[in-house]
């Protein structure tokens, strides 16, 4: 056998062992990625907080997202007004997508559009 077409033996055998690893992952989360996805999808705007100022939100009466829980490290996921996080003077904005900041950013702070006023809990 020559080496492309072992080359050629080994490429969809490693495809199927990509995607079924893939598979395996999104069974054990569980499904938090697409609630995840789902308490993004309403977001406009995207900021990184502070824990103190997620704190005071929460004293506010701003509801976590219970999805912020179900992630590993726990993080606490907020809809806040636009008025109120201008507010935020260490607000760090972010892209509303699935990236690295946003998946490390311990209190995520969403700001929904302006239709989705239902969405402020």
């Amino acid at each position: 056998m020559t080496a492309v077409q072992e080359r050629r033996l080994r490429e969809p055998r490693s495809r199927v062992l990509v995607r079924a690893w893939d598979h395996r992952q999104r069974r054990h989360a569980r499904g938090v990625w697409f609630r995840f996805r789902r308490v993004l999808a309403p977001a406009r705007e995207a900021y990184a907080i502070p824990r103190d100022e997620a704190e005071r939100l929460i004293a506010e009466g701003h509801r976590p997202d219970p999805v912020g829980r179900e992630l590993e490290p726990p993080r606490v996921i907020l809809l806040v007004p636009a008025e109120r996080v201008v507010r935020t003077v260490s607000a760090h904005p972010l892209e509303v997508r699935l990236s690295a900041e946003m998946l490390t950013a311990p209190c995520l702070a969403l700001v929904p559009f302006e239709g989705e006023a239902g969405a402020l809990r």
